[in-house]
């Protein structure tokens, strides 16, 4: 957009001279930009989003729960560090009138957050050691929000990870069939009624109350944690429109299903596809390390199965979209929801063949 977001920019309280724009990061759902404004002579960087009210239908609610999320972290952050706390947490830049957001005369809503410097993103994990930062920094974030007041956040997308709805939504696409596309996909089909029973598992648990409802991030990918670009340490969680009432366990399972195998999510060679041991060993380590003191026997019992579960859930969403003529996820090749279902299908099966050494290294961390 470039110079068009000089008038937004213009509703903020930022101060100085507006001198360019330009998209920024890989995000999908919200469109992302860095904008630069001279001040004082510095040239000063801002992240500045224009929301997608089609995916998150109450802007005001959403903007509410990351107000009441970054200042309790702020908070949470000052008892811990007495300087740099700027870079651990987003800052949200008021309005003029002092709000979380702008609606333009489009009815577009818009935020700004001061730029994290010296901290890096990334969308593929490059060694172990990332691995364990940012589930050290997810489990942080967990464990500050354990005590968030005020009552639920609001539920931005509800049920969001919830298992048995998803598999509802499929069976639903499968006897439609709209596409005429089930017959591209019986293996598939067969996999996930033979692993139905995985979705009601947690969701039983949390009913006969041996897993708590919590505070939860919801999008835990490695790329939703800022690294410091020189010592590697996790420095925030950002992305923070699906915090919302959840489990702690679909976090920490969709921290498996991302950043357990060196695969793209789309592989198409089913053989490369591996849950690797050493990045599963780094992400338990890691979590644990700030997020045992508060996790109770059970969640810590499921953490294998948890990534079980969440990447047969999105294996399932990939699936029904396929089915229904791949309405949700952008496709870049024909049946690409169909390669990226088979894709998670098989992460599944790496992780049931080595559950039991799994299970046994997580206990193995714990006892020490």
């Amino acid at each position: 957009m470039g110079q068009n977001l000089k008038p937004i920019l213009a509703n903020f309280r930022i101060y100085g001279d507006f001198l360019s724009a330009q998209p920024y990061g890989s995000g999908h759902i919200n469109d992302t930009y860095c904008a630069v404004v001279n001040q004082g002579g510095s040239r000063v960087r801002y992240i500045v989003q224009r929301l997608n009210h089609n995916i998150f239908k109450n802007i005001p609610a959403l903007m509410e729960n990351i107000r009441r999320v970054t200042e309790h972290v702020r908070e949470k952050m000052k008892s811990f560090y007495s300087s740099d706390v700027s870079r651990r947490v987003m800052t949200l830049v008021p309005t003029l009138d002092n709000q979380s957001y702008y609606q333009d005369k489009e009815g577009h809503y818009w935020r700004v957050y001061v730029f994290i410097e010296k901290a890096l993103t990334y969308d593929t994990l490059t060694s172990t050691s990332q691995a364990f930062e940012a589930a050290k920094a997810f489990g942080q974030f967990q464990k500050m929000l354990a005590d968030l007041p005020g009552g639920p956040l609001y539920d931005t997308i509800p049920d969001f990870h919830n298992g048995p709805k998803r598999l509802a939504a499929f069976k639903e696409a499968l006897a439609a069939d709209s596409q005429n596309r089930a017959i591209k996909a019986t293996g598939e089909i067969r996999f996930l009624e033979d692993h139905a029973w995985v979705f009601d598992v947690l969701p039983e648990k949390f009913a006969k109350g041996e897993i708590p409802l919590r505070t939860t991030h919801n999008d835990t990918k490695i790329n939703n944690v800022m690294l410091d670009e020189e010592t590697g340490e996790g420095v925030c969680v950002i992305d923070l429109d699906t915090v919302m009432p959840g489990l702690a366990l679909y976090d920490f399972g969709d921290m498996v299903r991302t950043s357990t195998t060196a695969t793209a999510e789309d592989e198409l060679d089913l053989s490369k596809v591996v849950m690797l041991k050493d990045r599963f060993e780094s992400l338990v380590r890691g979590y644990l390390s700030s997020a045992g003191g508060f996790l109770n026997h059970t969640e810590i019992d499921h953490l294998v199965f948890a990534g079980k579960l969440i990447t047969l859930i999105i294996g399932t969403r990939f699936l029904t979209d396929y089915l229904m003529g791949d309405q949700y996820f952008k496709i870049h090749r024909e049946n690409h929801n169909l390669d990226r279902c088979r894709t998670q299908f098989r992460l599944v099966e790496s992780i049931t063949e080595q559950e039991g050494d799994l299970n046994a290294m997580v206990q193995r961390i714990i006892a020490k």
